[in-house]
């Protein structure tokens, strides 16, 4: 049985936990800024957000928030200089592999989405390696788009819905929205309700297209690197400001 985790951030008073999202997916921007404001090389500013992103991920826990999804590198990324590229796959894996027993004894269940077929394979195999080891638990989902793109995503569900379609096993008329959600990578999660995007750029960058339909959006222009857990609390104030109507009226 796994030991029920200590409890390190408890729920501020002023936030209403029947209120609270249920999936958060943050876009975790500025690391690089963050390092030249310093006189670092970026490689620092990547170094420290996985830092952030640790705490940000016991804090969903500790406050009921189901799942975290957390845009690590997408398909553009590639465009970076290739020894920041280089350093990304090499930190993606050692972070996976040090902090997995921490992630385990604290029943997190982990899971990767996007083509991962393109990774360094050592880093394909840390991955899966995580993926299995931690498919039971029951705690928080904590999921990490890595060279995932939103359009890409789409495609490669029209693909496998066409393949069905043109096996003969699927009829067009039965392709309904929840069928399309499942073929896509994200499958057997729960839209987002909240996107937190750091670093004040205004938009989505081809994170979660289709899934982001009827996310609240909250844009801070604090960098990641310093996205702390009050930053985190003023999001989750803000959400629990915003009337969710889902494109209805109130009676």
């Amino acid at each position: 049985m796994i030991p029920k985790p200590v409890v390190r951030y408890p729920l501020p008073n002023d936030l209403q936990p029947d209120r609270l999202p249920q999936h958060v997916a943050v876009i975790m921007d500025g690391n690089g800024r963050w390092a030249k404001g310093r006189g670092l090389p970026r490689i620092m500013g990547h170094r420290r957000g996985v830092d952030t992103l640790k705490t940000l991920l016991r804090c969903c826990r500790d406050w009921g928030i189901g799942a975290l999804t957390a845009y690590a590198f997408s398909t553009e990324n590639w465009g970076r200089p290739v020894e920041e590229v280089d350093f990304l796959m090499t930190l993606f894996e050692r972070v996976l592999r040090q902090e997995l027993i921490e992630m385990m004894a604290e029943n997190v269940r982990i899971r990767f989405v996007g083509d991962l077929s393109a990774l360094p394979l050592s880093l394909q195999q840390e991955m899966q390696s995580a993926v299995t080891k931690t498919q039971h638990h029951q705690g928080i989902n904590f999921t990490v788009a890595t060279n995932y793109g939103g359009r890409e995503d789409i495609v490669q569900a029209c693909r496998a819905l066409a393949s069905q379609v043109q096996a003969g096993n699927l009829a067009p008329e039965e392709i309904t929205e929840a069928l399309f959600s499942h073929h896509l990578y994200t499958a057997n999660l729960p839209d987002p309700d909240l996107l937190i995007r750091t670093s004040g750029e205004m938009r989505i960058s081809n994170f979660l297209l289709w899934q982001l339909a009827y996310a609240e959006i909250y844009v801070t222009d604090t960098l990641w690197p310093d996205f702390d857990i009050s930053e985190f609390h003023r999001a989750l104030a803000a959400y629990q400001q915003r009337d969710r109507r889902f494109g209805k009226v109130k009676a």
